[in-house]
Parts: structure tokens; C-alpha cells; sequence
């Protein structure tokens, strides 16, 4: 283990301290977060985990618990206003899919996923066999986990593509203040405009 790897993360996605508290300390919350980074602004998404953890009276997400809870009662938690997700209904399928992959493949345990992976290119593999979880979306994981969780396997900045690059301000994985926020948030708008010129 390298000296500098941080003991843990200091997450800051949720713009909300009891929520990046959660996020800085499970790999489960990260994932879910990272999950239901679509279609909502990303703070939004990000605190959606501490907002489940709080409905289910937790201080933590249990990937077992998730994936046994009643389909129906579960979408209805997320459901509750304010509701997690734009599309509450079909993003509580897609996280207990999630947790029944992780009980099936790591006994629950996510962190797993990059203790197990001696590469960045298998770690991205891992992540991309995730529900969920497309190319664009493991990459930035990736990178989140380098940059941030100290998780940096041989390899991990070419796995994860551009995100991984140094001093860019791409994705949630460059993300740890409001400055590199409203950076993050340029640099998305940027690329808009640019693909709407392009039209």
C-alpha cells in the first residue's frame, strides 16, 4: 500500500455533508450514487443514497437488504417526496438489480470489485458487467476511484480514458469543491453547445 493513499476518501458529490460523509465511507452508497447520476443533476443524485439509507432507517446501504426488499415497497421509498430520481420507479429496479449482482458475484461486499482487480483494465471490465453501468459510465467510476479512493490498479488512467486524465474537469471524478464543480459544469455545457453547432 503506498504511503499517500488517503485512509478514506473525502467525497464531496453530494454538495451536502451527511451525504458525502456516507459516500466518503461506502463503496455501496459510491456506486448507487453513481448509479443514478442520469438525467438529474449530479448533487441530486449523489445524496440519493444517504436519502435511502435515512427511509430505511440506516446509517449505511446493505447490498443483501437491497436486493430482498419488496420490489414494490422499494420503489415506494423512492418514490417519496422529494423522490430520489426523476424516474424513482425504474431507477429502484435498476439499484436492487444491482445489489442482487453484488450478493451474487462479491457476497455483497462492492469493495471487492477493486481489491480483486490486478489491472485498470480489469477493473473497468468488472464495472462494466455491473447493472447499469455502460462504458462512459465505468470510466468515470474509474477515475473517480483513482483520483479520489487511492484505488489506482496498473493501468487505470489509460483504462478510463479521458476521464482519468490529469487536471481535467470532465466528470464527477474531478469533482471536490464548488470551484471544480462549476468547472465540471462549464466544460459539460461547453461540449452542448459545441454538439448543437455541429447539428
Amino acid at each position: 500500500m503506498s504511503p499517500t493513499r488517503p485512509a478514506r476518501p473525502v467525497i464531496h458529490l453530494a454538495q451536502q455533508p451527511e451525504a458525502d460523509e456516507l459516500l466518503s465511507r461506502s463503496p455501496l452508497a459510491l456506486l448507487v450514487g453513481m448509479l443514478l447520476d442520469q438525467q438529474v443533476p449530479m448533487e441530486w443524485a449523489f445524496s440519493g443514497p444517504y436519502t435511502i439509507a435515512r427511509r430505511l432507517g440506516r446509517d449505511d446501504l446493505d447490498a443483501h437488504e437491497i436486493a430482498a426488499y419488496d420490489p414494490e415497497a422499494f420503489g415506494a421509498l423512492l418514490s417519496e417526496k422529494p423522490a430520489v430520481h426523476r424516474y424513482p420507479g425504474s431507477m429502484a429496479k435498476r439499484i436492487q438489480q444491482l445489489c442482487q449482482y453484488l450478493v451474487d458475484e462479491y457476497g455483497g461486499d462492492p469493495a471487492a470489485l477493486w481489491r480483486e482487480a490486478g489491472t485498470g483494465r480489469e477493473l473497468l471490465t468488472g464495472l462494466e458487467a455491473l447493472p447499469g453501468f455502460g462504458k462512459q459510465k465505468s470510466q468515470i467510476f474509474l477515475a473517480l476511484l483513482g483520483k479520489q479512493c487511492g484505488v489506482q490498479p496498473k493501468g487505470w488512467r489509460e483504462a478510463a480514458g479521458p476521464y482519468g486524465d490529469e487536471g481535467s474537469y470532465r466528470s464527477a471524478a474531478d469533482i471536490t469543491d464548488p470551484e471544480t464543480l462549476a468547472k465540471v459544469r462549464s466544460y459539460k455545457q461547453e461540449r452542448k453547445r459545441a454538439a448543437k453547432m455541429a447539428e
